[in-house]
């Protein structure tokens, strides 16, 4: 029968933080008895576990002080009443100990431990090196880039460490099972990894506009070259950014997912109608988390229908003009801080504010394809099992009927269903004609024959 060898070794991390808490609190109290200090505690070894987690503190080159903060974390989710200690009461003041830090929910009777917690079992006897803590939440600290554990925020007037400590839920499962942590989207996260099974001939665009992605292929591959070893970054500010600008189908897509996969990068479609928030700062919080992995994964950005958010500014007439305003401030400064690649499309490129566009290295204009590169598209929709009946004249299909691609990939799709449903694979003039007809309905046009 097959082990799980990740739950014993969590369980021995709480049981270590145990030991730690009941040390520092006795210490701490002065309790009778010597003791040692608590980071002389042994901890489980780690060098020869197969546990997921020993693995990732081998990987991560953990010290003692971030993997306490990580325990701190573990046991609120597995073993919470390792944290009732924390409940104790103050009897000089006939309440809880205000240096304990945590926070009681009312979706959860117990003990939630907060950025204070863990600054009390750190350095409680030893104030001089309560420096760790503020390490283990540098943005340069890899349980902050690989957003393992966050700090929440707090209201103005409360202090910062008195943020709730949580363990990613992702990690967690992560730690638990040993299964790949991807990023899920969500109301927290709202960013989607996309790719392609097409390759980088599969695309058809007209030479200018192949031109301007060419430039923007050369950029992901000697960025690194040109801003250290050629010193460009004395000069110009990191980073690329483009707009893609054109009908739906065009291919700005397909184009984005590609320079992700020539330059080996991934390529995360953020979903601007899961950013946008009615709360004021929530917005800007989730922009914030995928920015901040992106930058560290340097993932390519994409922005689609990037005029919802990033469209032209409104007089601020409302509280909600002006907090909306406030977006599109905060988004131009993100987008042009972003050391990466982010690129935004938009059907419209007179739908952008201005204040964006002058700020894009690159504004490229997918447009309807022409009859030769219609010709391309119906030609490499139908190379495969599925194919036009010889009798059809291609040239005269794609001179006759202005299709964008994406439109062409769905008369592919309705023709293959047709062809298959009656057990062949050569598709007739009349399923072409009504695979046409059905695309051109969406737009309220009709077709003539050919």
């Amino acid at each position: 029968m097959h082990t799980n060898v990740n739950i014993p070794f969590l369980y021995n991390e709480i049981y270590w933080l145990q030991k730690v808490i009941h040390n520092v609190i006795s210490t701490y109290l002065e309790h009778e008895g010597e003791r040692p200090h608590w980071i002389d505690i042994p901890v489980q070894e780690i060098k020869n576990s197969e546990a997921t987690y020993a693995k990732c503190l081998i990987d991560w080159k953990l010290n003692i002080y971030e993997r306490l903060a990580i325990a701190l974390t573990l046991a609120s989710q597995l073993k919470p009443e390792v944290l009732d200690v924390f409940f104790g009461r103050n009897k000089i003041y006939d309440r809880g100990f205000t240096e304990f830090g945590g926070i009681i929910d009312k979706s959860h009777s117990g003990f939630l431990p907060t950025g204070q917690t863990l600054i009390f079992l750190i350095s409680a006897t030893n104030p001089e090196i309560r420096e760790e803590i503020f390490n283990i939440f540098k943005k340069e600290n890899i349980l902050v880039k690989e957003q393992v554990l966050s700090l929440e925020d707090t209201e103005l007037f409360i202090p910062k460490y008195n943020g709730i400590l949580s363990l990613s839920k992702r990690w967690f499962h992560y730690f638990l099972t040993g299964e790949e942590p991807n990023i899920e989207q969500s109301n927290t996260f709202p960013a989607q990894k996309i790719s392609t099974n097409l390759n980088w001939e599969d695309v058809v665009l007209n030479d200018f506009v192949m031109d301007e992605v060419l430039a923007l292929k050369a950029w992901l591959q000697y960025s690194n070259t040109l801003m250290n070893e050629w010193e460009l970054y004395k000069k110009i500010k990191p980073g690329y950014r483009a707009l893609f600008y054109g009908p739906p189908g065009t291919g700005k897509t397909l184009t984005v997912s590609l320079l992700g996969k020539v330059s080996n990068r991934e390529v995360y479609r953020v979903d601007l109608s899961m950013i946008v928030s009615k709360y004021i700062g929530e917005t800007e919080k989730n922009l914030s988390r995928i920015f901040d992995i992106a930058q560290y994964k340097d993932w390519i950005l994409f922005f689609d229908e990037a005029d919802a958010l990033f469209g032209k500014r409104t007089e601020a007439n409302s509280s909600n003009d002006r907090h909306a305003n406030q977006q599109t401030s905060y988004l131009l400064q993100r987008i042009e801080d972003f050391p990466g690649v982010v690129i935004l499309a938009s059907n419209l490129k007179g739908n952008m504010d201005a204040a964006f566009t002058r700020r894009f290295q690159a504004m490229i204009h997918f447009s309807m394809p022409e009859v030769n590169e219609r010709y391309q598209l119906w030609n490499k929709a139908f190379s495969g099992i599925c194919k036009l009946h010889p009798d059809i004249d291609v040239w005269k299909v794609a001179e006759e009927y202005e299709l964008a691609g994406g439109a062409i990939i769905n008369v592919l799709r309705f023709c293959a269903l047709a062809v298959v449903s009656r057990g062949d694979t050569v598709v007739t003039k009349e399923e072409l004609l009504e695979g046409i007809r059905k695309e051109f309905k969406k737009e309220n046009k009709t077709i003539t024959t050919f």
